[in-house]
């Protein structure tokens, strides 16, 4: 049965509503004081249904029912609360909707009728994305490959805070999938058919930021032969996802808040503002409460981008995912490659133990050189060792200093995959550059290009083709 929470320092109230939940079979339980029900949602939140709450709590209390509010929506976010209003509090309860509680009902109206209606549209609201098996391919659809319990709870608040137009921070480490977070909220959103406009921050030159989202207008500055469109007015109507929040600098942090708050933005030399429909979604792998502390991070600015929150759980806390994306990555090389490669249950087992301090784009990475680069088509520990070994200072344990977590860049990783290619076609083709070049499908010149940057040792691979000569 559904287990609900009612919230209310009116004990008397409670019990009556309790009778009344408990009558349409379903289980009630009340908590009077606020320190007292946020210490229950934080203990026992998970087996909570719904969140029955009252917005006002008495005189004597520190906090109210929107400050429960916000704790559910920050650290709870798939629990549905619906507010309870009394007298002269329904402006309140208003933007307690918007703050992401699903209704609310007024004390003075409440019957057994109007409760069951609450509890009807709870149920309705939560059940289509609320099936587990539903919110798993949701997210594949998007490209996340799961199945933990952590990533069916991203799922549901992903759904839910995708549908409203909150704008959402999206915090985990470097590798974790944010990007694609963030595009699953906007897939989910109104905003759906819309553009999804990412701004790179760390990319984008300091003395360009202004007129790279902001636009300006002919001749604005010298260079500016002709009038720009920004990235704020390429996404009109639509979503604009600011990655890498934190490694923005604070002056350039102020220039954010006028269009976040307002809804307008002016292209650089213009005297106009143009209105602006975006919604805006961010994310950072550094701390940004410590920033704030710092003076690196404004808070306000912080505030605004956070009006909800999505932690996206590192991959060693989600392991049993590892094995699903490794099988992934094997089903999308081989559909690649015309090939039959796949991981053998112990290497599977193996990656599921290791720390990926890079996290999924680690993981991604290592899989898809072993799969590039193995020998046979079943892939042994022994593959996976080759690969940590390439990559580590010395020995393979010292990986935990990431392996190409961000600091090797997927150019290099891919680079390392065409060198073993190479090498793997040149051995085949015992040195012979021509052969070599049509089974890789290049030319003779870019082959011998290839070999001249990766150092290659031809002659290794003819003296290989001696010795058979001379066996035969």
């Amino acid at each position: 049965a559904m287990n609900i929470l009612i919230a209310d320092d009116n004990q008397e109230f409670c019990a009556t509503l309790g009778d009344i939940i408990e009558s349409l079979g379903y289980k009630a339980k009340s908590l009077n004081s606020p320190d007292e029900i946020l210490r229950f949602l934080e203990l026992e939140g998970e087996n909570l249904d719904l969140l029955l709450l009252d917005i006002e709590f008495g005189p004597n209390e520190k906090r109210d029912g929107l400050d429960i509010l916000e704790f559910c929506r920050l650290n709870k976010p798939s629990l549905p609360v619906v507010m309870i209003t009394g007298k002269g509090t329904i402006e309140t309860a208003v933007k307690a909707t918007k703050l992401g509680a699903l209704n609310f009902i007024e004390k003075s109206l409440l019957s057994k009728d109007k409760i069951k209606e609450a509890i009807d549209a709870v149920i309705e609201r939560t059940s289509p994305i609320g099936e587990e098996r539903e919110i798993l391919k949701f997210l594949e659809t998007n490209g996340i490959i799961a199945r933990s319990k952590k990533m069916i709870e991203l799922g549901d608040a992903v759904a839910r805070y995708g549908r409203s137009d909150l704008n959402v921070l999206i915090t985990g480490e470097t590798g974790s999938g944010k990007k694609l977070v963030a595009q699953a909220i906007h897939a989910v959103s109104r905003r759906a058919n819309k553009p999804f406009v990412t701004v790179d921050i760390p990319n984008i030159p300091r003395e360009l930021f202004q007129s790279e989202l902001f636009g300006h207008v002919k001749g604005a500055f010298s260079g500016a032969i002709e009038s720009k469109k920004g990235l704020f007015q390429k996404a009109d109507k639509g979503t604009l996802f600011l990655d890498e929040i934190g490694d923005l600098p604070p002056d350039l942090q102020a220039s954010l808040l006028i269009p976040i708050e307002e809804k307008i933005a002016r292209k650089v030399g213009s005297t106009e503002n143009q209105p602006l429909d975006v919604r805006f979604v961010s994310a950072s792998d550094r701390n940004l409460v410590e920033m704030i502390k710092e003076g690196k991070f404004r808070e306000q600015l912080y505030h605004r981008l956070r009006e909800c929150e999505i932690k996206v759980p590192p991959l060693r806390e989600r392991r049993e995912d590892i094995p699903l994306i490794a099988e992934n990555c094997a089903k999308k090389h081989n559909a690649e490659f015309y090939q039959e490669k796949y991981f053998s249950p112990s290497a599977l087992e193996y990656l599921q133990e290791r720390n990926w301090p890079g996290n999924v784009r680690e993981l991604i990475s290592v899989a898809r050189i072993a799969l590039q680069t193995s020998p046979n088509d079943r892939i042994e520990i022994s593959d996976l060792h080759k690969i940590f070994k390439t990559f580590t200072p010395s020995e393979s344990d010292k990986l935990e200093e990431a392996v190409i977590s961000a600091s090797k860049t997927l150019k290099e990783d891919l680079a390392l995959v065409d060198k073993k290619k190479v090498e793997k076609t040149l051995e085949l083709c015992l040195g012979n550059v021509t052969k070599a070049a049509a089974k890789l499908g290049v030319s003779r010149e870019t082959l011998h290009n290839k070999i001249r940057k990766y150092d290659i040792d031809v002659q290794k691979y003819r003296k290989l083709r001696k010795s058979l000569k001379s066996k035969s």
